[in-house]
């Protein structure tokens, strides 16, 4: 088959049903590198009682991979407009799974964290892929269903992960996470090599190395210093010259890509407003849920007692709200604007972050259950309108940067929120905790340092404390809590600053229409 030009929808020899095929297994992809965040979510509890990983280390086995993901999102972007598409996503698919079986062999923290890392890589080659395809093969007439269908499996799919990890759980240990990624790159690889066609942008960007190791650096840096802040000390010397020195390198990264004729990421581009607000409003989103996703499930298992598949239906009606929405929000916002949908979608998200801060050490389901369906029905009607308003704001010879810029909007945030709300309910349960311990002083000194860095460790050591044991479980569980009250109450305030700006910034209706008619 000859390559075609991905650029223009008229000349696709693509028919309606094989449009829709291809739509199905870039979801399926899709889905894969979602759920792989999600699923390890679930799993962290098996993982830190199974690896004696502490709570700074769980941290890192998530982030790792995200943080890879976000920091090469955009020169993956790039490499499928100018080699074509079709190659990128199997490479990716290929090192996704392939990196994934060894580590379900795996039982050393710090082993487990570099494979994630790599797993990242091969993430950050698929995700951008699977929507710059979709944009490049769909008519503008269907193209705003086919994202919208994309967006809800953007966010239903880290449910879904959720739901299959938590049933292979209830019979195998964690590693079987790792069995899901291998499986669903391999079911994804042979489809896309039956069903999906070859692309490539007829005008493809130049290639930026040197922005890529800027901006991946600037990243790294930053989380760094943010994970590492309650164990080393938000005043170490290590964390502020990670601030800095991440804050430095983003300032040149940017300064760089002003200079260049043809930038991996013009910085200017965020002063349109569909571009920039849909950036916005798409960090600010998944900041807040994979920040909730890392604590929430922690707070299910080992305060609630849930077990993993217990804990992954308690996700569902956030899951049941974004995917009955997100297809349908793109008619929404037809009638009402983006400021006004993707506003109100950001509202919700931070009532519903509200009510889960009221969590405590023997709430009842009906209290989360609330929260869920609140966060799921703001989550619905805030996503698909972001991804929107980026994918209209350029052409379409530059849908390949649109779509790496719309991921990395989703993983930035996502890396950030992890790092942000998993750091606050560290400090939280550190400082509480820490407090009881001294209170205690039966408690052996070998003991009470792994005690304060996982509340995994508290639970697995208070059968070994005597009378003590009831007292510590008690106190490491209201710990927590507390720590987890101030993270969404931090996630709450994001969203409620986020939906405001949506609602100031955004383009207006009859602006995104203008653009989707120019791309036509």
């Amino acid at each position: 088959m000859q390559e075609q030009d991905g650029d223009t929808n008229q000349n696709s020899p693509l028919t309606k049903r094989r449009r829709w095929a291809v739509l199905a297994v870039m979801c399926l992809g899709l889905m894969m590198v979602v759920a792989a965040v999600a699923s390890l979510n679930i799993a962290l509890p098996n993982l830190a009682r199974s690896t004696g990983a502490t709570q700074t280390q769980l941290q890192w086995i998530v982030d790792a991979y995200a943080l890879v993901f976000a920091g090469l999102l955009l020169p993956a972007g790039s490499l499928g407009d100018r080699y074509g598409r079709k190659g990128i996503l199997l490479l990716g698919l290929l090192v996704f799974g392939g990196v994934s079986l060894p580590a379900m062999f795996v039982h050393q923290p710090s082993t487990l964290i570099a494979l994630r890392a790599v797993i990242g890589l091969g993430a950050a080659l698929v995700m951008p892929t699977t929507l710059s395809i979709i944009t490049t093969i769909f008519p503008p007439q269907e193209r705003g269903r086919a994202v919208g269908i994309w967006a809800g499996v953007a966010g239903g799919g880290a449910v879904i992960g959720l739901l299959l990890a938590g049933t292979l759980l209830q019979w195998f240990s964690w590693t079987a996470v790792f069995g899901i990624n291998v499986t669903l790159a391999a079911l994804a690889f042979i489809a896309t090599l039956l069903i999906v066609p070859k692309s490539k942008s007829a005008q493809p960007s130049k290639l930026d190395p040197i922005g890529a190791l800027l901006s991946s650096l600037g990243l790294f840096a930053l989380v760094f210093s943010i994970i590492e802040a309650p164990e080393r000390g938000w005043l170490d010397t290590l964390t502020i010259s990670g601030f800095v020195g991440g804050g430095l390198l983003l300032i040149a990264f940017v300064l760089f890509e002003l200079k260049r004729e043809e930038p991996m990421l013009d910085p200017r581009l965020f002063m349109r407003r569909g571009f920039g607000a849909g950036s916005l409003s798409l960090m600010l989103q998944f900041f807040a849920q994979f920040g909730f996703l890392f604590v929430a499930l922690q707070y299910l298992q080992f305060v609630l007692h849930y077990s993993p598949l217990h804990a992954g239906l308690a996700i569902l009606p956030m899951a049941v709200m974004l995917m009955i929405l997100a297809p349908r929000s793109p008619k929404i916002v037809r009638r009402f604007g983006v400021r006004l949908v993707g506003g109100i979608g950001l509202v919700l998200m931070s009532i519903g972050f509200l009510v889960f801060s009221r969590l405590d050490i023997d709430s009842s389901y009906w209290l989360f259950g609330a929260g869920a369906l609140i966060t799921g029905l703001g989550l619905g009607l805030a996503t698909a309108p972001a991804t929107t308003a980026i994918v209209s704001s350029l052409p379409a010879r530059r849908q390949g940067i649109a779509s790496a810029v719309n991921d990395l909007s989703r993983e930035v945030g996502g890396v950030f929120g992890i790092a942000v709300l998993g750091s606050v309910l560290n400090s939280g349960y550190r400082s509480s905790i820490s407090s009881f311990i001294q209170q205690v002083p039966q408690i052996p000194h070998q003991a009470a340092g792994p005690i304060k860095e996982s509340v995994a460790v508290a639970m697995q050591l208070a059968p070994k404390a005597g009378k003590h044991g009831p007292e510590l479980i008690e106190h490491a569980s209201k710990a927590f809590v507390g720590g987890l009250s101030n993270a969404l109450v931090v996630g709450a305030a994001v969203l409620l600053f986020a939906g405001i700006t949506v609602a100031l910034l955004a383009p207006s209706r009859q602006d995104v229409e203008r653009a989707i008619q120019e791309q036509e």
